[in-house]
């Protein structure tokens, strides 16, 4: 299936990209290896993950067209 990847904050600047998109993913840990693979310096950051909008917590099940968010800690105020 083919995903869609984007970064923000802090985390674009350390993969050099806002958005990125991968073919052939099986599953969420495939995505998750193959960008460690792609940016090694992410593993060094704290962030979040949220899949079409929403923060998850767990692995989430992938579908064809998802859009993967790595969001970096935020203030607001």
């Amino acid at each position: 299936m083919e995903i869609n990847v984007l970064f923000f904050g802090v985390l674009a600047e350390v993969t050099g990209t806002g958005r990125k998109h991968y073919r052939d993913i099986k599953s969420f840990d495939d995505l998750k290896h193959r960008i460690w693979d792609d940016f090694p310096d992410i593993a060094h950051y704290s962030f979040r993950i949220a899949v079409n909008n929403k923060i998850v917590n767990e692995d989430p099940l992938l579908r064809q067209d998802d859009v993967v968010a790595y969001l970096p800690p935020f203030a607001g105020g």
